[in-house]
């Protein structure tokens, strides 16, 4: 299996876990912060330290907001402002954004309509004009004081355009007017609007004052915690949560914090721990301390993190899956099946938008694959839907087929793929001429590449195969003019000149030109074992048996591949080391017993094991 997805994809599932939002710049984004659903703006800090991702989770707990109603006013449609209004769109249509956007703004003035305003700042925020946008907006809350929408964006634009002070009397209003049950959400949104000004030394000052008043709270220090850390006071940031921890030491928000804020993995785990030894269901913080065992590749202790989890909820889909992708991971491949197949039951059952089945379908596919079981994983395969990862579903069930025997019912399905692009469409004709080729139809397989070049003649992948194609039919002319032309085309592409140098030597021509290509080959990649290779089987074909035996050795040493013991148990062959040799090749055989080139090496050296 490969490891490499399952714990990818974990590593994704556990940041998703633990309510992490994707953090974007603009002003929209930055008001949202003290809105009913805010955006986390610190997700740079918590790639860093991934405890805090829970504490975001908790410190955005969604309060119930009920917008009161914009108040407009009484304005009749005149023919001077129909005209104002139809002229402002038919010149933004046609790009002249700044005509649109005077023309509105002075309407808007003029009316006291906040829709006009409103108008005129979607006009400058479409242009990228942010000093007018301000001003529009500016008007549009005038005009509309108890509009949320306007009061977020002007809250956004004041953040990055640092006008910190005008912010601070709205920011003061609503901390007061917030129920004090919802007052520490409140302090703690703001801090996440406060964490996008550009003056962050500003920004630290205002939040201080503003939570000045409820300094009792732990929210208070929870937020100054977070907007230190934020700007790198890690001192002043383990202070407050310490407090903050003091206030309320059942605080799941607070320990999280004051995971965060830790300065070593050590400190984290020890941290995390202690608070699970007195409050063992806080489910907030297991799932923390199991991102943290993950992080430090401690698969083992997460997989019983989670499978303490399970217990207080066997229906849990994060659970199953993260439970479904730890035992892939570790290589427990009947319980990955177990969690995967039990969270893709939850999901028909409690179907989520949210929530997709792809890469559990993969892994599932993977592990039947890798038992052969070739009819159950065309079955997971056929369940993956279109997305990310459906090009890659439908090349492996095409390579399933083949496997199975069916290579004309694998070529329909990569001939009814639909591709986007011509990286796409590379790949499905690299993947057809490689089922060819192992299907022992070399000139099927050429045909397809030559097709395919014939669209994409600069195409370096596909001259890359269609050259190894050529050189599999004895074609060396055609396989020769596509290296030449990659070579061309991608100079730095050291494959190419390895090719061309390798064919050149493996038939025993134009030695000195082969040793050259390989040579530059080898400066391009001097650790490439396959390079090394061709340059110990070149040194072979001129005499040098010594310097042969040198590099192949080095070569087998990088990547022990049947191919690479081949050529240096002829070496050790011709040196008369033939009990070496032999040892060498029964090797290849056990691992390997259809090698073509150890057959075809033993008869020509007339060689038995």
């Amino acid at each position: 299996m490969k490891k490499a997805l399952a714990i990818v994809t974990l590593s994704t599932l556990l940041s998703a876990c633990a309510g992490v939002s994707s953090s974007n710049n603009d002003a929209k984004d930055s008001a949202a912060a003290t809105s009913a659903t805010p955006a986390d703006p610190q997700a740079t800090a918590a790639t860093a330290n991934p405890e805090q991702l829970k504490a975001r989770k908790l410190a955005t707990r969604p309060m119930p907001v009920k917008p009161p109603e914009e108040h407009l006013p009484a304005v009749p449609l005149t023919k001077e402002i129909l005209f104002k209004v139809l002229s402002s769109e038919i010149a933004f249509q046609r790009g002249n954004w700044q005509s649109a956007y005077v023309t509105l703004l002075g309407a808007a003035q003029q009316t006291r309509d906040p829709r006009l305003a409103r108008r005129a700042a979607e006009m400058a925020l479409s242009a990228k004009q942010a000093g007018e946008a301000l001003v529009a907006i500016r008007l549009w809350r005038e005009l509309a004081p108890d509009s949320e929408e306007a009061t977020q964006y002007y809250l956004g634009f004041i953040m990055l355009s640092n006008n910190l002070a005008e912010a601070r009397p709205i920011l003061e209003k609503r901390l007061q007017d917030a129920p004090p049950q919802a007052r520490g959400v409140m302090m703690l949104q703001i801090q996440r609007l406060l964490v996008r000004a550009q003056d962050k030394a500003g920004a630290f000052t205002l939040l201080e004052q503003l939570v000045t008043p409820y300094t009792a709270m732990s929210e208070a220090h929870l937020a100054l915690a977070q907007e230190a850390f934020s700007i790198g006071n890690v001192t002043r940031a383990k202070e407050e949560a310490q407090i903050a921890l003091n206030l309320k030491p059942d605080s799941e928000l607070a320990i999280l914090t004051s995971a965060q804020v830790a300065s070593e993995n050590s400190e984290v785990e020890r941290i995390l721990t202690d608070f699970l030894k007195k409050y063992p269901g806080s489910r907030e913080v297991r799932v923390a301390y199991a991102r943290t065992l993950i992080d430090q590749k401690q698969y083992e202790k997460a997989r019983g993190q989670f499978e303490i989890l399970l217990k207080s909820d066997k229906q849990d889909v994060t659970t199953l899956l993260a439970l479904g992708l730890l035992n892939a991971q570790i290589g427990d491949t009947t319980a990955a099946e177990r969690y995967l197949t039990s969270y893709l039951d939850q999901l028909s059952k409690h179907p989520d938008e949210s929530r997709d089945s792809t890469q559990a379908l993969l892994i599932l596919a993977q592990i039947a694959s890798d038992r052969n079981d070739t009819e159950t994983a065309l079955k997971w395969l056929a369940q993956v839907e279109p997305g990310d990862a459906y090009l890659d579903a439908q090349l492996r069930r095409a390579q399933l087929l083949s496997k199975r025997g069916d290579l004309d019912g694998a070529r329909r399905v990569l001939a009814e793929i639909d591709t986007n692009g011509e990286r796409e469409k590379t790949q499905v004709t690299q993947v057809e001429a490689q089922l060819l080729r192992e299907s022992k139809r070399p000139q099927e397989a050429f045909k397809v590449l030559e097709t395919a070049l014939k669209a994409q003649p600069d195409n370096a992948d596909l001259l890359y195969d269609y050259a190894m194609a050529a050189e599999k039919l004895d074609n060396l002319s055609a396989m020769e003019t596509a290296l030449r032309k990659l070579i061309a085309i991608a100079p730095e592409n050291q494959q190419a000149y390895n090719a061309l140098g390798y064919s050149l030597a493996d038939r025993n021509i134009r030695l000195p030109e082969a040793l050259t290509l390989i040579q530059k080959a080898l400066s391009l990649a001097p650790q490439d074992p396959f390079i090394v290779d061709s340059m110990g089987w070149v040194q072979y074909r001129m005499g040098n048996l010594d310097e042969a035996e040198t590099r192949l050795r080095n070569a087998y040493g990088l990547l022990p591949d049947p191919e690479i013991a081949v050529h240096l148990g002829e070496v050790l062959w011709i040196k008369g080391q033939k009990t070496d040799a032999q040892k060498l090749w029964r090797e290849v055989r056990q691992k390997d017993p259809q090698n073509d080139a150890l057959k075809n090496t033993l008869a020509r050296l007339r060689a038995t094991l």
